[in-house]
């Protein structure tokens, strides 16, 4: 994978303008805050971001996937001011859920979701290298 950064524009903090990668296409349905169960364990933006990541991270662990290869994030958010409130917080769950993966990534606010207690969803695309390249000579 290839960081896109045109010459001359400053480094975004947190994420990435662009990337280039080539394999396995890998997506994500809409990750919400809940646990496995389908049982949200609270209402707070920042824990349901933590449990929204945990959840893209098991998915796209189904296709031997891991952070390093994601290639774009979408966030839903349901209160976008108090994700501008909290940017710290936010980055704090992230790193400590995705490490230093920072792919393009757009957040978008939202008057709602379809589960009424979700306050952010995620879509997530990785693009993982293909198996004839990760296969053992």
């Amino acid at each position: 994978m290839r960081v896109l950064q045109p010459p001359g524009w400053p480094r975004p903090r947190g994420y990435a303008n662009g990337v280039e990668a080539e394999g396995r296409l890998v997506f994500t349905g809409g990750q919400i805050g809940w646990n496995a169960e389908e049982q949200f364990e609270s209402d707070d933006l920042v824990d349901q971001v933590r449990q929204t990541l945990e959840n893209v991270k098991a998915v796209i662990a189904e296709a031997d996937a891991g952070p390093e290869h994601l290639v774009r994030l979408t966030w839903y958010v349901t209160d976008i001011d108090g994700w501008r409130a909290r940017p710290k917080e936010i980055g704090e769950a992230y790193r400590a859920v995705m490490g230093k993966a920072f792919p393009p990534m757009a957040c978008i606010g939202v008057n709602a979701l379809v589960e009424p207690r979700a306050k952010v969803e995620i879509e997530a695309t990785a693009v993982v290298p293909s198996r004839s390249e990760t296969a053992a000579p």
